[in-house]
């Protein structure tokens, strides 16, 4: 048990380094993003306040931080003013999300839609947006104007590729692979690419970090995917059977779908047909997926994208700052909160 705590620590250790190399600017990147929620509208500012403490690793900004980072960058505050950017795009896409989900619980508290209503928790994220394409006009780099107006576009097609095959037990991998690549991985490569625009790096450094992002963002979003059927693993913070009963199809549900005999199928299908699924729908799954060892196959899966996402950043000299993005990629994987 001593070693297994021993590598927990270790792994978080990564995010942990990223953050205290890059403390001091993800302090103004807090205050940042605070200034840009003000708003003389009272439901507003109450629902963008509630937002804010609710808290978040606040991972995407500290890609661009370190990023930037690692490509010398020393001219400014622009890493700072496009972190909180990257932030902002991020949390209006959880505010939409969580309306399309109908979730109720994210960061064990109360979503917004649940607290106020769904129209006002997409209009608030639609606020957010428009926030971020004013600090990306200010920014005035074309460059990163066009990565990130792009960015949130691909995330926005990703959540429609998601409802067309919303139910669909019968997903393909590949399907899957491009919805979570454009609503997650996008934006992790774009937070990357955006540390070296800013750096006026060449096109090789730019790609780079690009390539990182991306294979990050996938394994992040495989290791989240996962711990919804990992009971394993509750000590995670998150609640196991979320997606579950949300009738969300990730990749444990695709992979055991393949594995499963036909009358197992046929159940899984039926499950997934109900407009709501129960505990014993719930326990039924977990059993398959223990009996075909579908998480310890979601993982070999992820350590791929891990691998590419980790060597990508040979063409970076050794520093401190290289050795810690490398370090993340296990963190992604295996991290407990």
């Amino acid at each position: 048990m001593g070693t297994v705590v021993q590598l927990k620590n270790q792994i978080n250790n990564s995010y942990f380094q990223l953050k205290s190399s890059v403390e001091d600017k993800l302090i103004l990147v807090e205050e940042k993003i605070k200034s840009k929620l003000i708003s003389d509208v009272e439901l507003v500012q109450k629902m963008s306040g509630y937002h804010l403490d609710s808290g978040g690793k606040r991972l995407r900004a500290l890609l661009t931080l370190g990023s930037a980072k690692l490509c010398n960058y020393s001219k400014g505050t622009r890493d700072i003013n496009l972190a909180a950017c990257v932030e902002l795009i991020h949390a209006a896409t959880l505010m939409h999300d969580d309306v399309i989900d109908n979730s109720s619980i994210r960061r064990g508290k109360k979503t917004l839609n649940k607290i106020w209503d769904n129209h006002s928790s997409v209009l608030l994220g639609d606020y957010l947006l428009s926030r971020c394409f004013e600090m990306m006009v200010e920014d005035g780099n074309i460059e990163v104007l066009k990565l990130l107006s792009s960015t949130s576009s691909k995330i926005a097609q990703g959540e429609i590729l998601q409802l067309q095959h919303q139910g669909e037990v019968d997903m393909l991998e590949e399907t899957y692979l491009k919805i979570i690549s454009a609503k997650t991985a996008e934006l992790f490569a774009a937070a990357t690419k955006v540390g070296a625009i800013l750096s006026e790096m060449k096109s090789k450094e730019k790609e780079a970090l690009e390539f990182y992002g991306r294979n990050l963002g996938l394994t992040f979003q495989i290791a989240d995917d996962t711990l919804d059927y990992n009971s394993e693993l509750k000590l995670f913070g998150k609640e196991i059977g979320q997606d579950f009963y949300e009738g969300k199809i990730t990749l444990p549900i695709i992979l055991l779908f393949q594995k499963a005999k036909n009358e197992e199928k046929k159940i899984l299908k039926e499950i997934f047909s109900y407009t709501e699924r129960n505990k014993e729908n719930l326990d039924f799954t977990l059993s398959l997926i223990k009996k075909y060892d579908i998480i310890k196959a979601c993982y070999q899966k992820a350590q791929h994208y891990i691998n590419l996402s980790s060597s990508s950043l040979s063409v970076f000299s050794d520093s401190e700052e290289k050795n810690i993005l490398e370090n993340l990629t296990s963190f992604s994987l295996s991290r407990n909160f």
